[in-house]
């Protein structure tokens, strides 16, 4: 692996783990109480940008508030962001939602289904 590539690396694993000890109690908004975890950061090679994934126990309109509540506070994540990794410069934020775990659950359950029907088809 290339020293950039580590890097890169290092800077997304040190940026969810600051903004999820943000998010355990320094963020105040109600809309980011409960289940929400910054699950994965990637950082694009140039440094100027990076997407954090957001993975939100809730309803559709929970997870849509909380990555509201991020955009609104992204100023702040990103000024303590700067303090506490101390990098010359810092990716500018943006915020999405993950949803691998939902599609991981949709998946499970459709072969859940699929393994409930094998036995009919079996008789037929």
């Amino acid at each position: 692996m290339s020293s950039t590539n580590h890097r890169h690396e290092r800077v997304s694993e040190e940026i969810a783990h600051e903004i999820n000890a943000m998010l355990a109690g320094e963020l105040k908004d109600p809309r980011l109480e409960g289940s929400v975890v910054a699950s994965e950061v990637r950082v694009q090679p140039d440094m100027k940008h990076a997407r954090v994934f957001i993975s939100v126990k809730g309803t559709s309109q929970e997870q849509a508030d909380a990555i509201k509540a991020l955009e609104h506070a992204a100023g702040f994540i990103r000024h303590e962001l700067m303090e506490r990794l101390q990098l010359r410069r810092l990716p500018e934020l943006h915020f999405a939602l993950d949803l691998s775990e939902e599609r991981v659950e949709r998946i499970e359950q459709l072969l859940r289904e699929v393994k409930q029907d094998e036995p009919s088809a079996k008789r037929k």
